[in-house]
C-alpha cells in the first residue's frame, strides 16, 4: 500500500512542502537552543521532591498498618527532608532569579533616590 501510494500519489514541490509544520508559525533559527544549568538544576530537585512526596503518600495510605514504628519513621524522613532543603536554600540552589537587594539598588542608583 505505501508503495503503491508513492506511485500513483501527486507530486509538487511548493516552497512550504519541506517545511515542519509550527502551528502556522514560521520557523526561523536552529532548533538547538541552550538552556541555563539552573533549569536542569531545578529539574532534578523537582522530581527528587516530588518522588518524596509519593512515598509520604504511600506511608498516609498505610498508616493504621504501621502504627507508630512507621510514624516515626516518617518523622525521620521528613525531619531529613527539611534539612535538605534549607542546605539547599543556603547553598543557592533556589535562586531563581536576580536578587531582589540587587534590583533596589539599581532601581535607586539609576532614579538618583537616597538611602
Amino acid at each position: 500500500m505505501i508503495g503503491l501510494s508513492y506511485f500513483l500519489g501527486q507530486r509538487h514541490k511548493e516552497r512550504a512542502t519541506e517545511d515542519p509544520y509550527e502551528g502556522g508559525i514560521l520557523s526561523h533559527g536552529s532548533a538547538r537552543i541552550r538552556f541555563s544549568s539552573q533549569f536542569y538544576l531545578i529539574a532534578m530537585l523537582f522530581v527528587i521532591f516530588d518522588v518524596e512526596t509519593i512515598f509520604i503518600f504511600s506511608w498516609a495510605i498505610a498508616f493504621q498498618e504501621l502504627g507508630w514504628f512507621g510514624f516515626a519513621g516518617v518523622l525521620v524522613f521528613i525531619i531529613l527532608l527539611v534539612v535538605v532543603l534549607i542546605y539547599e536554600w543556603r547553598v543557592g540552589a533556589l535562586d531563581f532569579g536576580p536578587d531582589g537587594k540587587k534590583i533596589l539598588k539599581a532601581y535607586k542608583k539609576l532614579t538618583g533616590l537616597k538611602k
